[in-house]
């Protein structure tokens, strides 16, 4: 049984990584839009309104995003419905990619007093555990995979070099 489990087991650590990566790499992008666009006032204006609620009131700020973001799902499952297979992916990426860097940037903002309640200070510290135990179980899996893109890398570019080898003794003995 535990054979069994274990591709589940890649495969949801899998998920969650690159759920980690989106995060991880969005950051950048949602900095790059509050340079583009007037985030830092709304920023620092909702940092210093977060400043004064409670952190139970400020854990309903950071699920607003969450809440906001319902309707796009169910937009989505609709246009599944009706076969529009391309809006509908279009849309769960606009969705994956709006939802990540709005959260990223409501999480930012509400962290500190978020982490002020026990109870989701456990639940953050157990997401970055599971996240590191998530990397060591796909570690052996990528590791393996990296060494089989490289060993066809290889492979390729050594018929690639014995293919530029052969034309150019054809070339050679033409002459």
């Amino acid at each position: 049984m535990r054979r069994l489990l274990r591709p589940l087991w890649v495969l949801l650590a899998l998920i969650f990584l690159i759920e980690a990566w989106l995060w991880d790499h969005l950051q950048p992008v949602v900095a790059r839009v509050v340079a583009w666009i007037p985030l830092r006032a709304i920023k620092a204006w909702s940092a210093e309104a977060i400043r004064h609620l409670s952190p139970p009131l400020t854990l309903i700020v950071f699920a607003v995003p969450f809440i906001a973001l319902a309707p796009v799902g169910l937009l989505e499952g609709w246009l599944l419905a009706h076969k529009r297979f391309i809006a509908a992916a279009a849309m769960m990426i606009a969705h994956k990619v709006i939802g990540v860097g709005l959260i990223a940037f409501v999480f930012d903002v509400t962290r500190d007093k978020l982490l002020q309640m026990p109870w989701f200070h456990r639940l953050y510290d157990f997401i970055i555990e599971l996240r590191a135990r998530a990397h060591a179980l796909v570690a052996p899996v990528m590791a393996r995979i990296k060494a089989v893109v490289a060993r066809l890398r290889f492979r390729s570019s050594a018929r690639w070099l014995r293919m530029v080898r052969r034309l150019r003794r054809r070339a050679q003995s033409a002459r």
